[in-house]
Parts: C-alpha cells; structure tokens; sequence
C-alpha cells in the first residue's frame, strides 16, 4: 500500500453557494420534521425517525500500527458506546417500506466529556455526488412525508422486485434502495459504512463496521418477512439480543491518492486494491433488552447522534459533511423542543437509565 496522504486543512474545497445550499438542506430537512410532528404530536428525527435496537456495549481498542494508532485509536483503552440501528426515512412507516438500514454508535467516556459519534449505511457510498443533487433527492422524499403510506408499501414491493433482479445480474443500485427497494435482510447481518471521509489523526479515511461474531455473521443475508408486522424489523431485533450478543470490527481505509481517494465526491468507491480496510477496534455488545418505551425515551428523545459531535483527530471532511453540521443541529434543536429534552451529551452511560 502507498503511504497515507497527509491531512491539512487545504483538503476540502468550499465551493461559493454552500451557505444558500445549507439553509435549503435545512429547511427541507424541517420541512420533514414539521410535518411528522404535526400528524403524531411528536417531535421525530428528520431522517432515521425509526429505530430498530438501542443497545449499550464497549469499544476495545487493541495496540495499533503506528499509522493505525491515530485520535481514539492511539492507545490501547475500552469504552463504553450506545449504538442506534434504524432505518432512514423521517417519517415513521411500517417495514414493509424497506429502505436502507443505518446504524449510529456514540463512544462516551472521552477526554473532557467529549463523545464521538459515528453514522453509518449499510452501503459504501453515498447516494449523491454532492449536496445539491442530495437536496434535490431529499426534495422528493420530503413531498411523500406520511402521504399513501398503502402506496408507499406497494411501491416497496415493486422496488424490493426490481432491485433483486439487478443485483441476480450482478449490478446494484444506491437510488432504487432508497426509495424502498433496499432487500429486507436482518439489520444484524450487514456490513455498515460512515461513507464519506473523516479525519484520522494525521491522515484522512472512510469507515466501516463489519460483523464477526457466528451469531451475526450467520445472519447475513437472513431475509425477515415484512409484509405482515409493521414491527417486523424490531422484533427480530429483540428476539436476538435477547440471548445473544454481537461483536463487530471497526476498521478504517487509509486515502493514499487524492485522485482515485476524493475528498468531495460523495459517492466516489475508493479501491480497496490501493487501500484496504483494516481493523482498529472491536464493538461487543452483551445479551440484554434491545428496545423498550423506557430506552427508546433514553435514547431515542434524548440523545443526538451527529458526525459533528466528534474530538478534533476524527473531524468530518467534505461537503456533505459540512452541510450535515447546521442540518443536524437545526432538526435536533426542533425535536427536542418540541419533546421537552435539553440539549446535553451524556458523560456515561449511567445517564441513560435516569
């Protein structure tokens, strides 16, 4: 593998109108929340209003290669996190609208009461180049909030119809998943993607979580019949953690070439023939209850989960990070309002139980 490509700031490129982009981005994104909140009385995230899990684990970070050994990865330490599983949309629809999973992991515990927050896909890439083709796809998703939800479902199934015959073929594709196409596999099988780059200490990389343990990785591919529960997701959820945990490995994929490696492309593939995904970390996660009214008031009102809650050596890079910042903080400060939840990052994991 080349040598890692240094970070400076001069990596990413601000183009002009981001700020008129940023305020559209937000105003879409309310738009999502406003509306959901006014159909249910709840204040709901703008995108991954529904969770599946809400569990608690530790990170166990091992001694690292010295261009391994970056930020939180530096040393040897355990730590606790919380970590999200969900689906994408911003309103709340039943699973027979399958839509790409997501998984978001807070690491507590960090110097100062920092928290670092990882959001991730299950898919590599982001599903637009840059902001302004994402706004306009999340335009179009925000003119469907919590319309014919019988034709959301149908349309799902055809979508779910036509993606499986792609991928048969050996193709796939990123917009068809998201408009309901994604394949209903188990959330606990798949392997999940932070998609575009973050800092890494003094390099700059893209990271994934992939499961490891037997008990997830037999998952793989488990297709969970969504036609008949609304709740089919979460309940199969619950049913494994029930009795068994899960351990996933956090690795990371060093940029070594800015041409092949972009920084602002959103949807770019970085080769892994250049640059493979190596293992920093590992996730475990124990036996226990995966979701409940008590923790998804815990965790679901009261907490955040953002790229931009982060220390410095894991900073978000790129345009769609940039423009998730005032997006993220915009939807927060609306839901928690509108749920009567302060805006605060627990320090410990305690907190989530008071």
């Amino acid at each position: 593998m080349s040598a890692p490509v240094p970070y400076s700031a001069d990596l990413e490129q601000i183009e002009d109108d981001e700020a008129e982009v940023a305020r559209d981005l937000v105003d879409t994104l309310l738009k999502i929340s406003k509306k959901t909140h006014e159909d249910s009385g709840h204040g709901w995230r703008s995108v991954h209003a529904k969770s599946h899990a809400l569990v608690t684990g530790k990170l166990e970070v091992p001694g690292n290669a010295p261009d391994l050994a970056q930020g939180l990865f530096a040393q040897p330490a355990t730590y606790d996190v919380v970590l999200r599983f969900s689906t994408t949309p911003g309103d709340v629809l039943p699973d027979s609208v399958s839509t790409p999973r997501g998984l978001a992991i807070k690491v507590l515990g960090l110097d100062g009461g920092a928290t670092q927050d990882f959001v991730m896909v299950n898919g590599p890439t982001f599903q637009a180049p840059n902001a302004k083709a994402f706004l306009a796809n999340l335009k179009l998703l925000a003119a469907t909030t919590d319309k014919a939800e019988g034709a959301k479902v149908a349309a799902s199934a055809v979508l779910r119809a036509t993606e499986g015959a792609l991928e048969a073929m050996g193709g796939k594709s990123t917009m068809l998943r998201a408009l309901g196409g994604e394949p209903p596999h188990h959330p606990l099988g798949e392997t999940y993607f932070a998609q575009v780059p973050i800092r890494y200490g003094d390099y700059v990389a893209k990271f994934r979580v992939v499961p490891v343990a037997p008990e997830l990785t037999a998952r793989k591919g488990e297709k969970i019949d969504i036609t008949h529960d609304p709740l089919a997701l979460r309940k199969a959820m619950i049913a494994h953690f029930a009795d068994q945990g899960g351990t996933w490995e956090i690795q990371v994929q060093l940029c070594t070439d800015l041409e092949t490696m972009p920084i602002e492309k959103a949807n770019a593939v970085w080769p892994e023939d250049e640059s493979p995904f190596v293992t920093v970390a590992t996730l475990v996660v124990p036996p226990q209850v995966a979701w409940s009214d008590k923790t998804s008031q815990a965790m679901d009102d009261k907490l955040s989960f953002s790229p931009w809650h982060h220390i410095e050596a894991h900073r978000p890079l790129g345009q769609i990070m940039r423009l998730r910042r005032p997006a993220y903080e915009a939807s927060s400060r609306f839901r928690r309002s509108e749920n009567d939840q302060p805006l605060a990052e627990p320090t410990d994991v305690s907190e989530l139980n008071a």
